[in-house]
């Protein structure tokens, strides 16, 4: 049994694609982010970063005490070394794997993200900011166009974390943007991974758990103003 530890976005719905792709038993544990549900000392003790999303997994492989991951990534890859889904077998495989992981977790993810700060959440417009955000991610989007152009999923012909990871990053294409019809590639792989039963399921679930993850002005001096001193032992 896993427990997971969420919220609806881009990166909970990650754990949930990769969760019910696989068919493992998981309980949600909601961590309300704009709540500041991130700061509350158990959480911390298994997520340092105060970050969303985190598991337990109740049975590891070893067959020893429940061990908790943090990072998206990190659980990605730990959940396919678990059930040996979703990464291949193969050097060479894991290795293309894991670069378009890392690509997701070190550039669409954190790049999009700021695209959504600047052009949706900051209390003042800065055309600078919205501009290179925006543009940033139309270029990270034109690479993933590329990389998809003759292949039904990132990795090659079989779905992969790498697919899972990137997705939900995609999801809000509107809000950062972007026209999916100038990428054509992306946008077919882009449909294919909507249509994926699984896919459809994990975001029920998010829906369950908040219909519309709403962000107060309250809940943005929460996620927007953390220092040092929020994080809390």
């Amino acid at each position: 049994m896993i427990d997971l530890y969420y919220w609806p976005t881009p990166n909970g719905h990650k754990i949930t694609i990769f969760l019910e792709e696989a068919g493992l038993a998981y309980t949600i544990h909601p961590v309300n982010i704009s709540a500041g549900d991130q700061f509350k000392p158990e959480f911390l003790a298994i997520s340092p970063n105060n970050r969303m999303p985190a598991i337990v997994d109740k049975a590891p492989a070893d067959g020893g005490e429940p061990i908790s991951i943090f990072e998206s990534g990190a659980i990605l890859q730990y959940l396919a070394e678990k059930t040996g889904k979703f990464l291949p077998s193969d050097v060479r495989g894991r290795k293309t794997v894991a670069e378009w992981l890392f690509w997701q977790v070190g550039g669409l993810g954190p790049m999009a993200g700021q695209n959504h700060h600047f052009v949706q959440y900051a209390p003042e417009q800065v055309p600078y900011a919205i501009d290179r955000y925006v543009k940033e991610t139309n270029r990270l989007y034109g690479v993933l166009n590329k990389r998809l152009a003759g292949r039904a999923f990132i990795a090659g012909n079989e779905l992969t974390i790498a697919d899972m990871a990137a997705y939900p990053w995609i999801v809000p294409h509107e809000r950062q943007r972007q026209d999916l019809a100038q990428f054509p590639d992306l946008k077919r792989w882009f449909e294919s991974i909507q249509q994926r039963p699984a896919v459809i399921r994990a975001y029920e679930k998010g829906k369950a758990v908040a219909a519309q993850p709403a962000v107060t002005e309250e809940g943005k001096k929460i996620l927007f103003g953390q220092t040092a001193a929020n994080v809390k032992g």
